[in-house]
Order: structure tokens, then C-alpha cells, then sequence
């Protein structure tokens, strides 16, 4: 019996990685990230920013051990992955938090005011 498998190498590109799907938007004076983590551990993930790119790494794992020939269908996807976003908006990244509940990912991360313009003056 051949296994129905989402993730194959076609759809997948030969990457050994899945990548998330995410909503980002505005709220208030805050981008916000939102991903779906159903049995991700919050230990098993890394968020980072390094300048105006935001990059989620992790593992979901499976913690079950079932025969090949058990499976009947498979698309979940288990394993590593990452996704990294480009964003809109210039942030306060050392004020980001991150939270998972009910298997949602959230990351707010404060949005940084832009500073007054100042005039430079020509020395003389």
C-alpha cells in the first residue's frame, strides 16, 4: 500500500525542514505573529531578530512509533522547520514576548517610533 504523503519531495523541494504558514498584522503600536504550533514545546523553538528579519526555528515531534505498514494515511508534518519573515516595521526586538495557547504561536513585538527628523548644519 503506497502512503499519501503532503510532504514529498516534489512539494517540498528537497528540503528536510517544513515551513510555517503565519499571519502578521498591526495591532495597536505592536506587529503581531501568528502561527499555528499544535504540538510544538515552547522549549523546542527559537525565535529570533536580526535586524528586519524574523526567523522561527523548531521541532514538533512525534512521540509515537508506528509500523510503515500501520499507516493508512500521513500529513501531518513532524519534524523541523522554520520560516523567516521580513518585516514591515522598524521594532523594539529586545521588548518582543512570545506566547503559544490552544496550539496558536503569538509573537508581539513593540513597533519603534520613528525619531524626529533633525537638520544637519554645514560647518563653516
Amino acid at each position: 500500500m503506497k502512503i499519501s504523503n503532503t510532504f514529498n519531495d516534489d512539494w517540498f523541494s528537497g528540503s528536510n525542514e517544513g515551513q510555517l504558514s503565519v499571519d502578521v498584522f498591526k495591532q495597536n503600536n505592536e506587529l503581531v505573529i501568528r502561527s499555528l504550533a499544535a504540538g510544538v514545546n515552547p522549549d523546542d523553538l527559537d525565535i529570533s531578530v536580526h535586524g528586519d528579519l524574523l526567523t522561527i526555528r523548531g521541532t514538533r515531534k512525534n512521540d509515537k512509533t508506528i509500523s510503515e505498514d500501520d499507516w493508512y494515511y500521513r500529513e501531518c508534518y513532524w519534524g523541523g522547520f522554520s520560516r523567516s519573515i521580513v518585516l514591515p516595521y522598524d521594532v523594539s526586538a529586545d521588548s518582543a514576548k512570545a506566547a503559544i495557547k490552544n496550539g496558536v504561536l503569538e509573537i508581539r513585538i513593540p513597533i519603534r517610533e520613528k525619531g524626529k527628523s533633525v537638520k544637519i548644519k554645514w560647518e563653516e
